[in-house]
């Protein structure tokens, strides 16, 4: 049960990411079908943009066979795979939620699955860890939390702390990003945190889009309770809407105008400020100037100075930009967040 890519077709320099979901007996389905669907969503959008595949995915298991939680019988699992940290791309290891008031882990299929985690080595970029729901409890029990931040279900939160005294055990967050880390609340959050990763990896707009085909909101942070800007004004369902501001973000510094955006979306220039209006919640001008100010940010960001940022996100000039800039209520000036960034 895995989607296998040929590692010479991921183009650009990105190598594939094989993600792997450990499943126990009874695990829980939503927990891993929902980032296992965001996933491969993510991987038909990048085919979309004539872009490679950027994630394999592979469900592995202490036996070939395992009942999920609502009955449902899996089989043809793949086995624990030996030495992982040593292969020569980039791995995921995802841990799932059980069901229970307390996580079992006193069985032989438990057993063998904690074996296999104490033998892993995380590493930001290279071997990192995924727990959604109550998956926390196994991977605190093999030692794979010590020392780090985490989260999990509410109903775990002090079984967290009990299995693992010297985890920092963070309440209150869908999810909670900590080196090669990354937990999540429970059940749905699972979704959220994997969309996150999506936009590391992939950017917003793939994002955005795996989002709106699984009609759910985007978070954009562990911390932060604010949308990204490439994420705003897009929990809405209208495809010709989701069109314009698809295009809008990954050629922000195009010359766009409302009848340019108006011609993406088969419509009208009137219509088109219409349906951003309401469905949107904002002008179509408007929403682009957001986009480009995001996009100048990052690469202030990234070491670039006013003038490169500005010609990088479309703004006709560093005036523009600097009007932009504290059109919408940005701090200081845009060189001083250059200077901050480095």
């Amino acid at each position: 049960m895995s989607q296998a890519v040929d590692n010479t077709t991921a183009g650009h320099g990105a190598r594939p990411i094989h993600v792997y979901f450990a499943l126990l007996p009874h695990s829980l389905l939503l927990d891993w079908a929902g980032p296992a669907e965001a996933l491969r969503i993510a991987n038909q959008s990048l085919r979309a943009l004539g872009q490679p595949d950027r994630f394999v995915l592979h469900f592995v298991s202490p036996t070939p066979q395992s009942v999920t939680s609502v009955g449902v019988m899996l089989t043809g699992l793949a086995p624990l795979p030996e030495a992982l940290q040593a292969l020569p791309t980039p791995s995921w290891v995802v841990l799932v939620g059980l069901p229970g008031e307390r996580i079992d882990v006193d069985h032989t299929d438990a057993r063998a699955l904690l074996h296999w985690l104490r033998g892993l080595c995380l590493a930001t970029g290279q071997l990192e860890l995924v727990t959604v729901c109550a998956g926390a409890i196994v991977a605190a029990h093999a030692g794979l939390l010590t020392g780090r931040r985490a989260t999990t279900h509410h109903h775990h939160l002090e079984e967290l702390a009990a299995v693992d005294p010297r985890c920092d055990v963070t309440a209150n967050r869908v999810f909670v990003a900590d080196g090669p880390v990354h937990s999540s609340a429970g059940v749905t959050t699972g979704i959220d945190l994997l969309l996150h990763r999506i936009s590391d990896i992939c950017g917003p707009v793939v994002a955005a889009q795996v989002a709106q085909t699984m009609v759910v909101a985007l978070r954009r942070g562990p911390n932060d309770p604010e949308l990204s800007p490439f994420l705003h004004h897009r929990n809405h369902l209208h495809a010709a809407l989701h069109r314009v501001q698809d295009a809008v973000g990954r050629q922000p510094q195009a010359e766009w105008n409302v009848p340019a955006m108006a011609a993406v979306a088969h419509t009208s220039p009137r219509h088109l400020t219409r349906l951003f209006l309401e469905h949107a919640g904002i002008a179509p001008l408007a929403y682009l100037r957001r986009i480009r100010l995001a996009t100048a940010e990052a690469a202030l960001q990234a070491g670039q100075n006013v003038t490169q940022a500005a010609l990088m996100a479309g703004f006709s000039s560093d005036t523009q930009l600097r009007r932009a800039w504290h059109q919408f209520g940005r701090g200081g000036t845009p060189s001083q967040g250059s200077t901050r960034s480095r």
